[in-house]
């Protein structure tokens, strides 16, 4: 009866440590600031790197008017895509696909006065 009332206390104790690291995860959900290999992997939806040669981290999608990369298949970017509801405005080419470095801005679709 000790050992099982010191069972219980134990499992109510650890119980919301248990699902604070289920709902955020090694892996996926991460948040901001958190080192990443797929924007997947992100709350945000973006894992950014500054270069070729730094580590990527999570951070915010791109707001109205800041620079931006169109979605890729590549999942890392030196420019995040737009917020939802915006577009990117950028010039694609295929070299600038390959290279991700097709940047553009974030413009609102719904927009009429570009």
């Amino acid at each position: 009866s000790t050992l099982q009332v010191g069972l219980l206390l134990s499992l109510t104790l650890l119980a919301p440590a248990l699902a604070a690291s289920l709902e955020r995860g090694l892996i996926f959900n991460l948040d901001t600031g958190e080192l990443c290999l797929q924007s997947a992997q992100c709350k945000s939806g973006c894992c950014q790197r500054n270069s070729g040669l730094s580590l990527a981290r999570c951070v915010p999608k791109a707001a109205e008017l800041q620079d931006c990369s169109p979605q890729s298949l590549y999942g890392v970017y030196y420019k995040c895509p737009c917020e939802s509801g915006l577009t990117c405005d950028a010039d694609r080419s295929i070299v600038g696909s390959i290279t991700n470095s097709d940047f553009g801005i974030c413009r609102d679709k719904n927009d009429t006065a570009r």
